[in-house]
């Protein structure tokens, strides 16, 4: 043997035998595999000072050249490069033996361990960790390997404990049908139970499809651990043990399965005090099934009138059908139950007409008085008239049951209050704080009219969970009363919530005494953050001021670029977790600021905030972070261009290697896959990735409709024709059949009618379901076509009238009513449906037309409707003319508030409804409260000039932010502006918190005052202002100025501004449109032109945050500029 011979085998001899394993796998590349057998090895060795020596020596008798810093280095960049590239990693685990694997579980899931040391090397454990379990993509190879291999290598206790860990990140995307194949199908018990529970934890998360898969796996592992000798054709496997382990997973059991349950096992079921928990929860049960359970629990023994099982039925008392010869006591303890009933998914029509006729048995020989207080919800069933012929004492002994009652409509309510305070007669904190719910219908001039410090008491008592049920005119009302008592200062920091979005900038200004600490639990308007933000952070610590959440609204981009290094990286944790709360300029000066500072590490999404071309950074090993950052942020808040969207969209298309080949991909993709172009989701989206998904893309706000039809096509070929599909499938499709041709719509009608329904309410407007909502219409059509109109008037007969259960199924498809069959509706179906018919968007001005005629058939003439009948109109109230409007009484500022909130009056009409509200409450408009201008809303649009400029300037001042909501013409918006100007002075002099509080009063400004604003202020013009600018004004803003718009306000410059612009202020808006930096020095002739300045690009790659400063060391790419 030679001398190297003799030093190899001396040095190997010296090494334990686990540790001589590790060097061998460190020397071939197995990273991994080396650092589990190190770990296990120091579970029961102590790591002595010379073993690292040794180490070292064996390498170098190898002829491996590593350093101690190389070789951690090595070990890091390859382990984070790994959570990059999870498919690469769930290779690497499967390659792992029994014992590596072990450990890999045991420091993954066990492990408190921040950093791990093994002799001089130290991994900070911590932060890998916590990176793993943020990874999709990392995830997921975790849930695989364990299913894959934890059962065979760990106690299945334990395996089930780690499944439940992981599921816990994303079960709709990991619990996939296929993947259920792969769990153990023997469990021991225990086991079995703890998984069971996991999987009905996640019941609501994961797929139809995926209910029912894992409804058959536990059902096989049930069948197989019920007494096979007892089992035979006639008897069933579920016991009442084995109901209670299914849990929700009960509803999938076949309608003959539960008629074959024994009915021992049923009366012991229905015995468990967890059995009414249980059946609490199966919101997804239909009637038959239901009917089926109760049958069964009928035969075995209960007594179905007796109170005791009725408490017991949990959700099945929606579906209880055995009327005959009950008792009115039996009936309110049904409707005292029934309360729980609005958590089914469908099935509201079935669900009212029980509750209306329980209601009916209810009040035999009684009085609608005697008895109201024991009706439960079923009193939202009642109309308004009959709410009206209630006696002030009758709400008065029922106000605590009224008061917990969810679903009422404003009409109901308003009738409700006035009723209870009619009897109360002194409007006190007491008697406000017992209204509960009903707190909304107390009319704005009520609690103009309470003492102050009562008022006060409300803003900081238990009914402050209610005031966001308020409407801003009755917000308006209390804090004008407050603000008029001189004790606005120490109520300031009582109010709460979205309450203090509606003190106005000028009440502000004149209260002192606020700290960073009060406004924690606030929300702020723009305007109100930038005044506050700049008043407090004279006394405050900036890291105070940010830590509120809200007050980051208020940091502007001067603030941004005065902070000093340190300081503004530490302020990432603030600015990310409130990225919602920022403006699109905001997030783009942080972005440039990040950039500036420290480019190394730009958290990877903010490269869409700049130009175009820093996204040419994005490439090979930072592709993996650039997508994943951006798929886990909303793409609205950062609000890119189109121009600039379709390069980020290349770019990622880049990065995947054009295509999106499996499930992995979608991980990655998060958010993002709602933006990918449709020519890419057509050829370049495997079936694969598709089954997962159809999660995601269900959650996307804005899919253009070419996106949903090669959406639709892709789920034609997963699922095949829709003449085939399960239940299950089409309820996982959901939304995306109203893309189905009209024929396959019809199939799935016939099979389906409960879930077509149940879909179709869950889509909006008529304009993207057409096909779908006909399909609705007629299939509830069809199910009810028997039934003759009641009407018996000539021109009905042969007409069907559409009943209440209809219009309840239909919702928005009641469109396709004819206006004959409205007119042919029975007065009884209008009075109580009113409220729903007047929510349908798609009606057209007969159908209206037709609704408001049988409105005055049912209540009578116009001067004796009462505020609550005008009220519930909804929509149907745009078909009044002028003279019926007229003749309207609307002396309530609340009535006109409901009113105005409808966008499509004409002028004519909002200028009858302004004179009708000034007549009947004997106001003119100079003695308008700020109150009677929120109430008013989009009416005040239909002012003249001489009436806008005699509003009382206080008023005008505390309404100023919302009447700057309002879309006015221009002449309208120009007396604004002068008004405004009596408030906060002449425009010139404002600032950017005035700017964000007037809205779309600023456009209302004219050439000279719009060219003097300073190219600063530019960003705070609310996005709405900009494009209520009119084109010959907008036109004279210089290009320094249109650069300084910001993303956001550039992006709401009209096509008709645009067309104005000369070829130097386009380029401006391209600049501003991009995110680019501007400055405007002054050029050798003296003319102003826009410069853009580029942080000049550093040498080597930016090593991005998230990144890790590891990638720098193992990757440099050239960047392009």
């Amino acid at each position: 043997m030679n001398h190297a011979e003799i030093t190899h085998s001396q040095t190997s001899e010296d090494l334990p035998p686990l540790l001589h394993k590790a060097v061998e796998e460190v020397i071939t590349g197995k990273y991994l595999n080396a650092l589990l057998d190190i770990l296990h090895f120091q579970s029961s060795n102590v790591w002595t000072a010379d073993m690292l020596t040794k180490v070292m020596a064996y390498f170098h008798t190898q002829e491996v050249m590593f350093t101690f810093s190389s070789l951690q280095m090595s070990i890091k960049s390859y382990l984070k490069n790994l959570l990059y590239q999870p498919r690469q990693l769930l290779s690497e685990f499967q390659q792992l033996d029994q014992q590596q694997f072990q450990t890999a579980m045991k420091y993954l899931f066990n492990s408190r361990k921040d950093h791990l040391e093994m002799g001089n090397i130290i991994l900070d454990w911590g932060k890998t960790r916590e990176r793993i379990f943020q990874s999709p993509g990392v995830n997921r190879t975790l849930f695989l390997i364990t299913l894959d291999k934890c059962f065979l290598a760990l106690s299945a206790l334990d395996c089930v404990d780690i499944l439940s860990q992981v599921l816990r990140v994303s079960a709709v995307n990991y619990l996939q049908p296929d993947v259920i194949g792969s769990l153990p199908n023997v469990l021991q018990e225990d086991a079995f139970r703890n998984l069971s529970t996991v999987f009905k934890d996640l019941y609501d998360k994961i797929s139809a499809n995926t209910q029912k898969t894992l409804y058959g796996w536990m059902k096989q592992i049930l069948q197989k651990s019920y007494n096979m000798s007892e089992f035979n054709e006639s008897t069933s496997w579920v016991s009442a043990e084995n109901l209670w382990i299914l849990g929700r997973y009960m509803v999938h059991l076949p309608l003959e399965e539960i008629l074959k349950i024994s009915l021992n096992e049923i009366r012991l079921f229905i015995s468990y005090d967890n059995a009414t928990k249980q059946l609490d929860t199966v919101y997804d049960i239909t009637p038959e099934l239901a009917q089926a359970f109760l049958e069964r629990i009928n035969s075995s023994g209960f007594d179905m009138r007796n109170t005791s099982t009725i408490y017991r039925l949990g959700l099945l008392v929606c579906f209880y059908d055995d009327m005959e010869q009950m008792d009115a006591a039996v009936a309110r303890a049904l409707l005292h139950q029934m309360i729980k009933c609005n958590q089914l998914r469908g099935f509201q029509a079935e669900v009212q007409k029980l509750k209306s006729q329980l209601l009916n048995i209810a009040m035999q020989n009684q009085t609608l008085n005697d008895i109201l207080g024991s009706l439960s919800d079923a009193v939202v069933g009642l109309t308004s008239s009959q709410l009206d012929s209630l006696s002030p004492e009758a709400v008065h002994n029922a106000i605590a049951t009224l008061n917990q009652v969810s679903g009422w409509a404003k009409s109901q309510v308003m009738v409700l209050s006035s009723k209870y305070l009619s009897y109360e007669k002194v409007l006190s904190f007491y008697n406000v704080s017992q209204m509960g719910a009903l707190v909304s219908g107390i009319s704005t001039q009520s609690f103009y009219s309470m003492n102050p410090k009562e008022l006060s008491q409300i803003i900081r008592g238990t009914t402050s969970q209610y005031l966001s049920d308020l409407s801003p005119a009755q917000q308006q009302g209390i804090l004008r009363k407050i603000a008029a008592s001189g004790d606005f200062s120490s109520s300031v920091k009582d109010i709460q919530g979205s309450f203090f979005k509606e003190i106005s900038l000028s009440d502000l200004w004149k209260q002192t005494g606020y700290n960073s600490s009060m406004m924690k639990e606030k929300e702020l308007r723009r305007s109100q953050a930038l005044y506050l933000y700049e008043l407090l952070s004279k006394k405050n610590y900036p890291v105070d001021l940010l830590s509120t959440g809200q007050l980051v609204k208020g940091v502007t981009c001067q603030l941004i670029e005065s902070m000093g290094t340190d300081f503004f990286l530490n302020t990432l944790k603030f600015f990310e977790k409130n990225l919602h709360l920022l403006s699109p300029y905001q997030v783009n000066c942080w972005a440039w600021k990040f950039w500036k500072v420290s480019n190394a590490s730009i958290p990877p999404f903010l490269l869409l905030v700049l130009p175009t071309e820093y996204l040419e950074y994005v490439s090979g090993p930072l592709c993996v972070p650039f997508i994943e950052s951006l798929g886990k942020t909303e793409m609205d808040l950062l609000n890119p261009s189109l121009h600039k969207m379709n390069a980020v969209l290349q770019k990622v298309q880049e990065c995947l290697n054009g295509s999106i080949a499996d499930e992995y991909d979608v991980d990655l993709l998060g958010n993002l896959i709602c933006h990918l172009p449709p020519a890419f989701l057509h050829g370049r989206m495997s079936l694969k990735a598709m089954a997962t998904a159809l999660h995601q893309f269900k959650l996307c706000q804005q899919l253009s409709h070419e996106q949903k039809t090669e959406i639709k096509y892709k789920l034609l070929e997963l699922y095949g024709s829709p003449n085939n599909w399960t239940a299950e499938t089409t309820l996982d499709v959901g939304p995306f059949i109203a893309l189905l041709s009209k024929g396959e719509l019809n199939v799935l009608a016939e099979k389906f009618p409960d879930i077509i329904l149940q879909i179709a309410k869950t889509i909006g407007l008529i304009s993207s379901a057409e096909e779908l909502l006909s399909t609705v219409f007629e299939s509830v059509s069809n199910a009810t076509a028997n039934i003759e109109s009641s009407l018996t008037r000539p021109d009905c007969l042969g007409t069907r009238a559409p009943s209440s259960d209809e219009i309840i199924k239909l919702a928005e498809a009641n469109v396709f009513w004819s206006v004959q069959e409205l007119k042919c509706m029975d007065a009884g179906t209008f009075d109580k449906n009113v409220e729903l018919l007047g929510t349908v968007s798609g009606f057209n001005s007969s159908q209206l037309i037709a609704l408001k005629e049988k409105a005055k058939q049912v209540w009578g003439s116009l001067p004796d409707w009462k505020s609550y009948h005008i009220v519930s109109l909804g929509r149907i109230a745009l078909a009044l003319t002028e003279h019926e409007i007229e003749e309207l009484d609307l002396h309530s500022i609340d009535t006109i508030s409901v009113l105005s909130q409808q966008t499509e009056w004409t002028l004519t009409q909002a200028r009858s409804i302004l004179q009708g509200f000034l007549e009947d409450s004997g106001q003119t408009i100079s003695t308008l409260k700020s109150f009677d201008l929120v109430g008013l809303g989009a009416i005040l649009c239909a002012l003249n000039s001489t009436e806008i400029m005699s509003i009382r300037t206080a008023e005008f001042s505390a309404a100023v932010a919302r009447i700057g909501l309002m879309f006015c013409s221009t002449p309208v918006l120009r007396q604004f502006k002068k008004m405004t100007e009596s408030v906060f002075g002449t425009a010139t002099s404002w600032n950017g918190s005035i700017l964000q509080e007037i809205g779309t009063i600023a456009g209302g400004l004219n050439v000279d005052e719009l060219k003097a604003f300073d190219k600063n202020l530019m960003p705070y013009f609310q996005p709405i202002a900009i494009r209520h600018i009119p084109p010959e004004i907008f036109q004279a803003l210089s290009p320094e100025q249109i650069a300084n718009l910001g993303p956001e306000n550039a992006a709401m410059v009209t096509r008709s501004q645009r067309e104005r612009l000369n070829a130097s202020q386009l380029q401006s808006l391209q600049l501003a449109l991009d995110g680019a930096r501007t400055s405007a020095p002054e050029t050798q002739t003296g003319a102003s032109t826009t410069q853009v300045v580029q942080t000049p690009a550093p040498s080597g790659a930016p090593c991005l945050s998230g990144f890790g400063i590891w990638l720098c060391a193992v990757f440099t790419v050239h960047l392009p500029f």
